[in-house]
């Protein structure tokens, strides 16, 4: 059996995650940007847009400044200035039927290829079961408003739940205070009975399968044993050396079930056992995997702000096994006790996590603000001037021309002399 050092394990990690060889010099098409959706298998979709919708961050990490429009040509997604539909139109067109990503529940949220779709009709009968579990009187008590909400969007297509008029379509109670259509068709989408359609703005869009889906991918049905099998396939490609529970977390898969598709992938070759130096569990060694494709690059040097829900990060045991980096997100927690700031941003440099940045996009102001900035115990010495020009690269991105760094980290002092400012008091010092 092989046994890897830890760094030669985030580096085959890395490289499978897009992160091998130099940053890009030129803006990426849209060809490339597919093409990298296509390694990760899936971008998550959050509504915090303090800094930027996480689902654009993951291609900006990888393959730098790129034109946002484009990854939204690949969702279908349109501006708020679009026009809805008369009652009584189905809306088609190239925005609705030729977008090659769509949105499921594959991780949490996701954008993920269409073609993708089918391996997922088991997580939807599993939705039905514990839905109908665990909010049975609201689900049976709203049978008649699945029926009409059916008949709405069979008749004047994919709608946003804004569009529709009904009664029960106010805020309150429980759900974020979703109305109950709302509710309903989120319960509609997650057990398959609607999808998404391309969104408008950031408002999902509910509408019947034949509608907006690809001819070639409806009706089809993929066995629930192949098609875990087929996820954790995936999920070990895009992560190159991977533990059952990491790759059980990439498509939010069942550990029992992920152990049985690691046997018969390693049965037929495609996974090889590994031992990793540091990986252990009680006094021994930590079971893992290598894909058996994923290759061991001499060395990664790159440096990149990553989403909070980038794969390098998103499953926390991985990211402190593999980089010794101890994340959590603090927006929920009360403003006095957060210890890194409202929505820190991980920073890799080199082939590990080494910093992190609490950034705010003042549009209307044009600035960048830095509101924290805080470097790991492992941080290179050049952390600071590989730092300031990510933050650069990223404002030049959104279109802002200011940055400010507040004095509130072990990194803001050198990270606002490199950028050549003046280090600004914290709000609430």
């Amino acid at each position: 059996m092989q046994t890897l050092t830890a760094s030669q394990a985030r580096r085959i990690a890395l490289r499978a995650k897009g992160f091998a060889g130099p940053a890009r010099s030129t803006e990426p098409s849209r060809r490339t940007l597919a093409a990298e959706v296509e390694r990760l298998r899936v971008l998550q979709i959050d509504s915090v847009n303090v800094w930027e919708r996480s689902h654009y961050m993951p291609l900006f990490s990888r393959l730098g400044p790129y034109d946002r429009s484009r990854l939204d040509a690949l969702t279908g997604a349109r501006s708020t200035s679009a026009g809805t539909g008369a009652r009584g139109t189905v809306r088609k067109g190239p925005a609705l039927t030729e977008a090659p990503l769509t949105e499921y529940w594959a991780h949490e949220a996701t954008f993920l290829p269409v073609d993708d779709l089918p391996l997922f009709a088991f997580r939807k009968r599993e939705m039905l079961t514990r839905l109908d579990t665990r909010h049975a009187e609201f689900f049976r008590d709203t049978e008649r408003l699945r029926t009409w909400l059916l008949a709405e969007l069979a008749e004047r297509g994919p709608l946003r739940a804004s569009e529709i008029e009904h009664d029960e379509n106010r805020r309150s109670g429980p759900w974020w205070g979703w109305s109950a259509v709302k509710r309903t068709l989120e319960y509609l989408f997650l057990t398959g009975q609607v999808v998404a359609a391309p969104r408008i703005g950031f408002e999902r869009r509910y509408a019947l399968a034949e509608q907006v889906l690809p001819a070639r991918v409806l009706g089809i049905e993929v066995d629930d044993d192949d098609a875990r099998r087929e996820l954790v396939r995936r999920a070990a490609i895009a992560l190159g050396v991977a533990t059952a529970s990491d790759l059980a977390d990439y498509f939010r898969l069942p550990v029992t079930a992920t152990k049985r598709a690691i046997d018969e992938l390693e049965a037929s070759g495609e996974l090889e056992p590994v031992i990793v130096d540091g990986w252990m569990r009680g006094s021994g060694s930590l079971p893992a995997w290598r894909h058996r494709d994923a290759t061991l690059p001499r060395r990664i040097d790159r440096t990149a702000l990553l989403t909070p829900f980038d794969p390098v990060v998103w499953f926390r045991e991985r990211a402190l096994r593999m980089h010794d980096f101890h994340y959590r997100i603090e927006i929920y927690t009360p403003a006095p006790k957060r210890r890194f700031g409202y929505y820190s941003l991980p920073v890799l440099i080199g082939d590990r996590v080494s910093a992190r940045v609490d950034l705010k996009n003042d549009r209307r102001r044009g600035v960048l603000r830095v509101q924290s900035a805080w470097l790991e115990r492992h941080a290179p010495s050049d952390a600071p001037p590989r730092v300031a020009e990510a933050l650069r690269e990223a404002a030049e991105w959104q279109g802002l021309g200011v940055l400010e760094v507040q004095s509130w980290g072990d990194l803001a002092p050198a990270l606002a002399a490199e950028l050549g400012v003046r280090l600004e008091p914290r709000p609430d010092a």
